[in-house]
């Protein structure tokens, strides 16, 4: 498909939206209310830090919804609001945060059905509105539901937009695109449909594994088989690691996609020569800014003296899971949860540890006066942050204030 062509064509069309209708005003206020959080500001405007009791909060300095994200759930209210009677569809969950999908939900915005892994489509008729979610969908979805004369707002992150312009650019000078991410993640799989040759690399290890591929050969089955669902149909290791470029799913961990990037330069360059390296290695930086801010500001955080670390966020978030990575590898104890209700009752903590499913601990806060560290992802209200610190405080309350000649 001449993806190229397509987007010019949709993006004429009187039924694709890109931008708001008009609702900016009302909508701002409506999200004011349900997402912002008064306690939230107050540790703002507090240095970041706030104590009560033995508990003493300290908030990094970048967390929760960024621009894109704010930016979609704002045009899908807006879509609500301008198409009052039509029947709404999303083609996946608008951002990663439960809370907020089911808000959603709440007003009559309906999810695409999956069925073994698939989503039916035949959900969808002629007429009706269909949002695309802030990490996007594969040209592919787009085309069908194009083809079935639906109403289109596209709420992809310009981030987003930005690594789709770049693996079309790596198409129409025959490099191979590798791109930084999860094979099976909806943003992956959106930009892979914009590329051409693809291969997908889950980390710097299978970053190496090609890169050693690239300069030694080796077993062309045993390759294919460890990236049998992460390249595009036909891709051959020997023919299409020859030119390459870089991308990135814009939620992964800003210094290893940096690191996979100086990688294959270093290895194109050896394998051709500093003097043909421009024509076999292409880099753009895709990297996010608010997924960079986010992480930055966990760098910093986990710097200062914590005893444990609380990191809020969906658990199918990508960029949530990268921040509870920089915890971790600080030997910090980290907790995964995604709402305040998974604390309590007691002293007791539902969470997710990194690549396991959800268990219970009991007594998670230690006794005496503590530090937790709190952030969370991209996807967060801040409302939602506000619940969990609230939680965090009152398992350890302040104690009453005795007054002389006072008795109960």
């Amino acid at each position: 498909m001449d993806t190229k062509a397509f987007k010019r064509s949709l993006n004429s069309s009187e039924n694709y939206h890109r931008k708001g209708f008009g609702h900016e005003e009302a909508v701002s206020g409506q999200m004011q209310s349900e997402y912002q959080s008064d306690l939230i500001q107050e540790i703002r405007n507090n240095n970041y830090t706030l104590t009560r009791g033995d508990v003493t909060i300290r908030l990094a300095q970048a967390f929760g919804f960024c621009w894109g994200v704010e930016r979609a759930v704002a045009m899908a209210y807006e879509t609500r609001q301008h198409f009052p009677s039509e029947r709404l569809w999303i083609t996946n969950e608008i951002i990663h945060n439960p809370s907020v999908n089911q808000r959603l939900r709440e007003m009559e915005v309906n999810f695409i059905p999956v069925q073994a892994g698939q989503k039916d489509f035949s959900v969808v008729g002629q007429g009706d509105v269909v949002i695309l979610p802030a990490f996007g969908a594969s040209v592919q979805e787009m085309q069908l539901l194009n083809d079935k004369g639906c109403t289109i707002v596209d709420t992809t992150c310009p981030w987003v937009s930005k690594v789709w312009n770049t693996v079309e650019k790596h198409k129409k000078t025959h490099h191979t695109s590798i791109i930084h991410g999860k094979y099976n993640h909806e943003e992956t799989i959106a930009t892979s449909s914009f590329a051409g040759t693809y291969l997908i690399v889950l980390n710097l290890e299978q970053a190496e594994y090609v890169c050693n591929y690239i300069l030694n050969g080796g077993d062309k089955a045993e390759f294919m088989a460890k990236f049998s669902r992460a390249c595009s149909t036909g891709f051959d290791p020997d023919r299409d690691l020859e030119r390459v470029g870089i991308a990135n799913q814009t939620t992964m961990l800003k210094s290893e996609t940096e690191q996979i990037g100086k990688l294959f330069e270093r290895t194109m360059m050896r394998k051709y020569g500093p003097d043909k390296l421009n024509e076999h290695f292409l880099a753009f930086n895709t990297i996010c800014d608010a997924t960079q801010e986010r992480q930055d500001a966990m760098f910093e955080l986990v710097e200062e003296q914590l005893d444990l670390m609380v990191v809020v966020g969906g658990y199918n978030s990508s960029n949530t899971t990268h921040l509870q990575e920089i915890a971790i590898e600080r030997g910090i104890p980290s907790y995964h949860i995604d709402s305040g209700d998974r604390i309590g009752p007691g002293n007791r903590i539902e969470h997710k540890p990194l690549h396991h499913d959800l268990v219970v601990t009991e007594n998670w806060l230690p006794p005496g006066r503590i530090i937790v560290g709190v952030t969370s992802g991209a996807s967060t209200p801040d409302k939602v942050v506000a619940t969990v610190i609230e939680k965090i405080f009152a398992l350890k309350p302040v104690a009453p204030i005795e007054v002389a000649g006072c008795s109960n």
